[in-house]
């Protein structure tokens, strides 16, 4: 069976024989938003709004919560104040994940601390790290259970939770326990730069 296609037209634009997977993704990228695009496929009368279809319905809603669980996950500034970020506290057991977020962070200029179980990070701990990159699923244990141990050490401690097994749940507990940022699996270089960047009292003061 043939992939649907579709006429697009967004403002004095019109794209002819989009297929269903690029209508698609333009929806989960933000592209095509609702009320900002209307569109033409065989079998309809005239144009429709791409929120009208029923086979594009979806998408909106996984967008829709897509964009909640980011707006959730934000943190606003002044929950935590910026400070000047050093050394950074890797606890993750991927080595390859290791390995790549190391590289990315040195080629920055920061000083990168790696552990790879619960027991490694609460002994690296003493090596005084500004910001702490924590996994959650690790051999020895839930990564949770850490973050009494690391707030102990310094309440000033930065915690962002890399996971792929984060729940609203467990955010929530994070949360409470003095996390300030999480970010998913897998992630970029970007998103990783942008994230300290947001909490580095050197990007505010190269901004004044």
């Amino acid at each position: 069976m043939s992939e649907t296609k579709y006429d697009v037209k967004r403002g004095a634009d019109v794209y002819k024989m989009i297929f269903h997977s690029r209508v698609r993704s333009w929806i989960l990228k933000g592209v095509i938003k609702r009320g900002e695009a209307i569109v033409w496929r065989s079998g309809l009368s005239g144009w429709r709004k791409p929120e009208e279809l029923e086979e594009l319905k979806p998408y909106f809603r996984q967008k829709d919560k897509e964009d909640l669980k980011r707006k959730k996950q934000e943190i606003k500034p002044s929950s935590f104040p910026k400070k000047r970020i050093k050394n950074i506290l890797i606890i993750e057991d991927e080595e390859d994940l290791c390995w790549l977020l190391s590289n990315t962070l040195k080629d920055k200029g920061y000083n990168v601390i790696i552990a790879n179980t619960i027991s490694e990070g609460a002994a690296r701990l003493k090596e005084s790290p500004d910001l702490v990159f924590l996994d959650l699923k690790l051999p020895d244990g839930d990564g949770m259970d850490i973050l009494p141990k690391i707030k102990e050490i310094s309440s000033e401690i930065l915690i962002t939770i890399i996971s792929a097994y984060g729940s609203e749940e467990r955010m929530e507990e994070a949360r409470a326990k003095g996390v300030c940022s999480f970010i998913d699996k897998p992630f970029t270089e970007e998103s990783i730069l942008g994230l300290i960047s947001r909490f580095s009292k050197e990007s505010r003061d190269s901004e004044q």
